[in-house]
C-alpha cells in the first residue's frame, strides 16, 4: 500500500491554505480516522491469512461473545456485530458452506432458522482473535499502561455520547 501524507502534514497544509477550516478541525478526529484505517488493514491482513472475509469475522465473533450456544437469530446476530454486513445472508451461506455455523430451526419462529457457531467456527475464531489482539497489543505498546487507560477513558467518553 502506498504510504498515505502524514497528518501533522495534512494539519498544516490546512493551516496554510484553508484557515476557515483550520479553525473548526479536530486533529483528534483525523487521527482516530487514521488510526481506524491502520487497524482495518491489519484486521484484513489477519482475516484473510485465516481465509475469511472481514464479513465473515464479524459473523464469527458475533457469535462467540454469546457464550453458551453461540446461537443468535439472524436479527440478534446483525445487531451484535461490531461493523454491518449489507448481505447477510450471502456472508450466512458463504461460513455454512465452510462449515463454520449452523443454520437450526427456530422453535419460536418457525418461518426463520437460527444461526449457531460449529466447533470448528470456534476454533478457527479463538485463533484469529488470538492473533488479532497480539496484534493490537503490539501496536498500543507504544503508550504506557496509565496512557492507554487514560485514552480507554476519553474514548469510552467520545463514543457514549453516541450509543
Amino acid at each position: 500500500m502506498t504510504k498515505q501524507e502524514s497528518i501533522a502534514n495534512i494539519l498544516k497544509k490546512i493551516e496554510e491554505n484553508w484557515p476557515q477550516s483550520a479553525e473548526k478541525c479536530s486533529p483528534a478526529i483525523l487521527r482516530i480516522h487514521r488510526i481506524h484505517d491502520y487497524h482495518q488493514q491489519d484486521l484484513i491482513k489477519i482475516v484473510e491469512a485465516n481465509d475469511l472475509q472481514r464479513a465473515d469475522f464479524g459473523v464469527l465473533a458475533a457469535l462467540r461473545r454469546e457464550g453458551g450456544s453461540c446461537c443468535l437469530s439472524p436479527t440478534e446476530l446483525y445487531q451484535s456485530m461490531l461493523f454491518s454486513s449489507g448481505g447477510l445472508t450471502k456472508v450466512l451461506n458463504r461460513v455454512t458452506t465452510l462449515g463454520l455455523i449452523a443454520r437450526l430451526d427456530n422453535p419460536e419462529d418457525k418461518r426463520s432458522k437460527l444461526v449457531q457457531l460449529t466447533e470448528k467456527g470456534k476454533v478457527l475464531i479463538d485463533k484469529v482473535i488470538q492473533e488479532l489482539h497480539n496484534h493490537e497489543q503490539q501496536r498500543i505498546s507504544v503508550l504506557s499502561e496509565q496512557e492507554q487507560e487514560q485514552l480507554n477513558a476519553l474514548l469510552e467518553k467520545l463514543l457514549s455520547a453516541r450509543e
